[in-house]
């Protein structure tokens, strides 16, 4: 039987991967209320269409940072994609150059920037950063990839401290000894006994970072700096005050902070507050086209899809992170059409029935 969307995928990696990798993946913090209601806000949505409005044309292209891409779906940085498949990042790096959009690449990879640079060297790339209690580890990672050509640096500020994810603590889940975070290969000469937090030292994460980090970022890289984990008006007015290029709204995909809100909930508030000062993102449940749609509709430039991608390494490596992004681009297209839109532009809010919200 051909796999013909997302959730087929998540099947086949639910069935094929170990108990302890697909429950890493899976993973929402706590009782998991917010990883499930991103998926349930999506379905409160409910369009609006237009008819006759020949839709016998239709363009999905976008463009994100001024950068064009086929259509305004990318990879959100997600970890260790060597669990799911033998290539891990290298093979999603690959797949993301053939569809022309973009890849954020994750600190906690288990291919190196370098590797993944070499893999896809035409492709469009974000990194995604943490910021270290030891900030040259921190400053060496922006001028490495920064070097390598990628073209922004992503933010991630709402890990503080590591959500508490239940069935990690009960699986003891640890990266398996043939795979490291290749990115800090040989930084952390640690005794083997040293406690570790999903593949490097507990503890390496700053939880002091705040506001005045963005400055200091600001005056040691030229790259567009995109705060990824906003989820309220204040903070992203707060964003734009300090000058960042870009927001990603997101709660981590439900692994943080459980009983916060969908992230497609929080996206209206955030989209009127900024104004279109600065680029909005979203990431977290997209699981179909129309949820893109909903998405754009709602004020979104781009969104950026986490576990699918993981899901399509698990199939099929490259071929299958192809296949997850090929489905949604068709299902995108296709819900713009039925909904009257022949290209981006005409994506706007008129499209939402408010009074389901």
């Amino acid at each position: 039987m051909p796999l013909v969307c997302l959730t087929d995928y998540e099947e086949y990696a639910k069935e094929h991967l170990s108990k302890a990798t697909w429950d890493y993946y899976a993973a929402g913090a706590d009782e998991c209320c917010t990883r499930d209601d991103n998926l349930l806000a999506y379905k409160r949505i409910r369009l609006r269409p237009r008819i006759l409005r020949d839709v016998s044309v239709s363009d999905t292209r976008t463009t994100v940072q001024g950068t064009e891409i086929s259509f305004p779906v990318g990879i959100a940085p997600t970890a260790f994609h060597c669990l799911a498949w033998h290539e891990g990042e290298v093979a999603t790096a690959r797949a993301t150059e053939a569809l022309n959009t973009c890849y954020i690449t994750s600190t906690y990879s288990t291919c190196s920037v370098e590797e993944i640079v070499a893999a896809a060297p035409n492709g469009y790339r974000w990194f995604q950063l943490y910021v270290y209690r030891d900030r040259k580890l921190s400053e060496q990672m922006v001028h490495r990839v920064e070097a390598l050509g990628y073209k922004a640096l992503v933010l991630t500020v709402d890990v503080p401290y590591t959500g508490k994810r239940r069935n990690d603590i009960r699986n003891q889940f640890k990266l398996p000894p043939h795979l490291k975070v290749k990115n800090f290969d040989g930084v952390f000469q640690q005794e083997t006994a040293a406690p570790e937090e999903y593949g490097i030292p507990a503890n390496t994460l700053d939880p002091s970072i705040s506001w005045k980090d963005i400055y200091w970022l600001q005056s040691i890289t030229r790259l567009p700096i995109i705060i990824k984990g906003i989820l309220t008006k204040e903070d992203a007015e707060l964003a734009v005050e300090h000058g960042v290029q870009g927001i990603i709204v997101s709660n981590h995909g439900g692994r943080q902070l459980d009983g916060g809100p969908a992230s497609i909930d929080a996206l209206p508030e955030i989209v009127d507050t900024v104004q279109g000062r600065i680029e909005v993102y979203v990431d977290g449940g997209i699981r179909t086209g129309s949820d893109v749609l909903k998405a754009l509709a709602l004020g979104a430039k781009c969104v950026f899809i986490g576990r699918p991608a993981v899901w399509g390494l698990a199939y099929k490596g490259e071929e299958g992170v192809r296949e997850v992004l090929q489905i949604l681009n068709d299902e995108f297209r296709l819900s713009m059409a039925l909904s009257g839109c022949r290209n981006v532009a005409e994506i706007n809010r008129n499209l939402i029935q408010f009074s389901k919200l």
